[in-house]
């Protein structure tokens, strides 16, 4: 394994956090590099459910070193429930098994206002964002105003600051008619966030180093999708981080040449959550049939998800970009008990045949999915325990995942829990 990636494959909800924490067994070190409290993971273990928000699917492992990178957006609110959580659920959540790099940025309260009065102000043209932060305190690091960890563990340097964003925020939550902030009031909260935050900092990009150097195997875990990538998801119905591979080098600190492999995560169809293009979408009964089926709602905000059949266009941008040295497909037995599956192949675009995912909406709104037919298969999918025991037809389903991609296919889940897990071949 060594340093692998992990990162959805299409606009997230494809299942990474329960191949995280199938392929954390074999990693030494888990590290999330980007997002925020905004994405989620279902884990199942045994008869126990965890849905994970902020801390990487590897700390439900006790042998395990979990790394919040600097690429993430912290909410010390959100980050505490969910340790909170997780302990009432008998996992331990220790400095010795969680550690929070000192430069990430932290979302503060003006940037959960700030999110949902912008949305609201937005209209019919609203993005669809959770309401969390995320955005708004993405765009604070990039104008250079944030507040790291560093600055929330340091008293005179958070108060500086604070003060100084709070008054400039303050003035804009005026604008949107919006109820503005007490200052006092929040550097006393985030003082107490200080003080329960501080042992799990460090510098995460030296810990992880040495920990490559020494041999270990290092997992780098995604959150949401390739195309909700800040640069090559269907932008502005993204999010504000970049989710592709070239995300880990700038979210946690290290060389692209340390990286040996990345793995997508890819529903055997295709999903999205909130606003924005799918080519694919069925709005009929099959694509109730799918969502109900595969349980398609999601974790953070409980909103139905899109449903529509699988995009081979999109699984095949996503490799380039990415490099992409395997895909794992999981749901495929959502798919069973369907007669005929379709696969889109490519886009009738002004009269020729594309198979790339255009930048512009415009364009892609005049894109018309071009499908392939294949049999379908039956339940006993969800008994299959290796690649031989899959049904035939669900074999060439995957066949041709392989063949429009130019990507192996090198794990099959039939299931939601860790037993309902097959490899097909070598990561």
């Amino acid at each position: 394994m060594a340093a692998f990636i992990v990162l959805g494959a299409q606009w997230g909800d494809e299942g990474k956090g329960k191949m995280t924490d199938y392929l954390a067994e074999k990693a030494e070190v888990v590290v999330r590099f980007q997002g925020g409290n905004n994405a989620g993971h279902t884990v199942i273990v045994g008869d126990k459910e965890y849905k994970l928000h902020l801390i990487p699917s590897g700390i439900l492992y006790d042998d395990k070193l979990n790394v919040i990178g600097n690429g993430v957006v912290i909410d010390p609110k959100a980050l505490f429930d969910e340790i909170n959580y997780l302990e009432e659920l008998g996992v331990k959540v220790t400095p010795n098994k969680l550690i929070i790099s000192d430069r990430a940025q932290v979302i503060m309260p003006y940037h959960r206002i700030l999110d949902g009065l912008k949305e609201k102000a937005r209209g019919k043209d609203d993005i669809g964002t959770t309401g969390k932060g995320i955005g708004p305190c993405y765009t604070d690091k990039v104008e250079r105003s944030g507040i790291r960890v560093c600055d929330l563990i340091n008293k005179e340097v958070l108060e500086r600051k604070l003060k100084q964003n709070i008054e400039d925020k303050n003035a804009i939550i005026s604008l949107y008619g919006g109820e503005t902030l007490d200052f006092a009031a929040v550097y006393n909260e985030y003082l107490a966030f200080a003080e329960r935050i501080k042992p799990f900092v460090t510098d995460i990009s030296v810990r992880i180093y040495e920990e490559i150097k020494d041999n270990k195997n290092v997992l780098f875990e995604g959150a949401q999708g390739s195309l909700l990538d800040i640069d090559y998801g269907t932008y502005p119905y993204v999010t504000s981080s970049n989710t592709i591979a070239g995300g880990v080098c700038t979210g946690a600190g290290i060389g692209p040449t340390v990286i040996t492999g990345a793995v997508g995560i890819a529903k055997a169809y295709t999903t999205r959550v909130g606003k924005g293009p799918f080519p694919t979408e069925l709005e009929d009964q099959m694509g109730e049939y799918l969502r109900e089926k595969g349980h398609e709602y999601g974790v953070t905000t409980g909103r139905a998800r899109r449903c529509g059949w699988l995009d081979l266009v999109i699984l095949k941008s996503t490799a380039r970009i990415s490099g992409l040295t395997s895909f794992v497909v999981t749901k495929i037995d959502t798919l069973a008990g369907i007669e005929k599956i379709k696969v889109c192949t490519g886009y009738k675009f002004e009269g020729k045949i594309i198979d790339y995912f255009p930048a512009s909406l415009e364009d892609l709104a005049k894109c018309e999915p071009i499908y392939e037919e294949l049999d379908g298969w039956d339940d006993s999918i969800q008994n299959a325990s290796s690649y031989d025991g899959l049904p035939e037809n669900a074999k060439k389903y995957l066949k041709r995942i392989e063949e429009f991609t130019g990507t192996k296919v090198s794990i099959v889940s039939v299931g939601p829990k860790r037993n309902q897990t097959i490899e097909v071949c070598e990561l």
